[in-house]
């Protein structure tokens, strides 16, 4: 049943409608803008059916046959299929998928791994690392202590010989490869000598390739790092959620770090919902889409440095890219501004050597609902006006609506 559908029929409009007005003026707005945060996607109806499941009701600490709670046969069969899944699909000996969020599979993975003070490797947060790479904001910050690593000034690259050098003077207990706005593939496999050398546990923070990954678009970090933490919406366009693979000699300790230490009850109609993606994921419709996904992104980076943005490393392997809107005249807040005003939504991100801030853009969300190749440069020269002020924004809403309208996320 369609999502619209499903929401004009639903209990909720008849008991709570105004709740039920907000839910469908979300569901307009995502149908009539462009969804261009490189964090998000749309699920497909059978994913938003199991999070909308009686499994939401279920109580269920611990792990299937061993629960805190009675009547758990039926999610931990659920939760079971969820892990056969997420291993088979990654190649991985060991999966637990009961992490709330991306951060919640970080945070046991260092607890899995780490005591507090000890010292840790990882891309700085002006570089593109994520909070919990060391903000001091966030509990990764406050109990570890944290050396930051950054990218090339000319090529906006990892700086590999940078991160030898750091990991031979602080000899970290653990490095961590992963960023929330880097467009080029990690090399896994250089991080995993690096870690070697200096005898650190290497931790990848696949959350935003992962989706890649399952579709045999980007590399797989999973033989190279002794844990790997991930999101499962994102490019894997399931619910919003994590996970954690591993190898079987750190598999109780990482369950462990997630029930009882760092979280108590599991989510089990999120769970439901990631065994439904993991299920998609494995298509080689996903396959195609993972593809898709790549080469739209790659024609929106050349269109827009054609139209005059600077594109940060020149390009991108994955499905986001980073631009810096200076040289058509405006700075990352005020293009973000514009833009939303637009139709055109999307964040801002650092940008390599400097505090000025960029744009990060993402075509995950914009490919599953069928866009191509043409829509990206017809969408790079829209977004280039409206930064240039050519055109008005109101004539740019017009566009995006017309261009959405086209391409509805949820049909029907």
């Amino acid at each position: 049943m369609p999502v619209t559908q499903t929401l004009e029929a639903d209990a909720l409009r008849r008991q709570d409608p105004e709740l039920a007005e907000i839910l469908l003026g979300e569901l307009d707005r995502q149908s009539t803008t462009l969804q261009l945060i490189a964090a998000e996607n749309f699920t497909s109806p059978a994913v938003l059916t199991a999070l909308g499941s009686p499994l939401a009701n279920k109580y269920a600490e611990g792990y299937p046959g061993a629960r805190h709670h009675g009547g758990c046969e039926i999610v931990d069969v659920a939760e079971r299929l969820a892990v056969d899944r997420a291993k088979a699909l990654f190649g991985a000996d060991h999966a637990n998928v009961q992490s709330h969020s991306g951060s919640s599979a970080v945070l046991a993975a260092y607890a899995a791994l780490l005591r507090p003070g000890d010292t840790v490797l990882a891309m700085g947060l002006s570089f593109g690392g994520h909070l919990t790479h060391g903000s001091p904001a966030n509990f990764s910050g406050r109990w570890f202590d944290f050396v930051g690593y950054g990218v090339e000034a000319e090529t906006g690259l990892i700086d590999y010989e940078q991160v030898h050098t750091l990991a031979r003077a602080h000899r970290p207990k653990a490095i961590v490869c992963g960023s929330i706005c880097y467009p080029r593939h990690i090399d896994y496999a250089a991080f995993r000598e690096i870690a070697d050398r200096v005898g650190a546990y290497l931790i990848a923070d696949a959350a935003h390739p992962i989706g890649l990954v399952a579709g045999g678009a980007a590399p797989n970090p999973v033989p190279y790092a002794d844990v790997v933490c991930a999101t499962t919406h994102k490019v894997l366009r399931g619910p919003r959620g994590g996970m954690i693979l591993c190898g079987s000699e750190l598999a109780e300790r990482v369950d462990r770090a997630v029930f009882p230490f760092t979280q108590g009850g599991a989510q089990m109609h999120t769970i439901a919902a990631k065994a439904v993606a993991f299920g998609e994921a494995a298509t080689p419709a996903f396959s195609a889409y993972a593809h898709q996904v790549v080469a739209n992104a790659r024609v929106l980076a050349d269109e827009l440095g054609d139209e005059g943005l600077a594109v940060i490393t020149g390009g991108t392997d994955t499905h986001l890219l980073t631009v810096d809107p200076a040289p058509l005249g405006v700075d990352g807040r005020t293009a973000r501004g514009r833009l939303a005003a637009a139709g055109m939504v999307l964040d801002c991100c650092a940008l390599p050597h400097g505090d000025a801030r960029g744009l990060r853009l993402g075509t995950a969300a914009l490919t599953t609902q069928g866009m191509g190749e043409a829509e990206m440069a017809r969408i790079a020269v829209l977004l280039a006006g409206v930064l240039r002020e050519d055109i008005e924004a109101k004539k740019a809403r017009e566009e995006v609506r017309e261009l959405t309208g086209r391409f509805p996320p949820y049909p029907g």
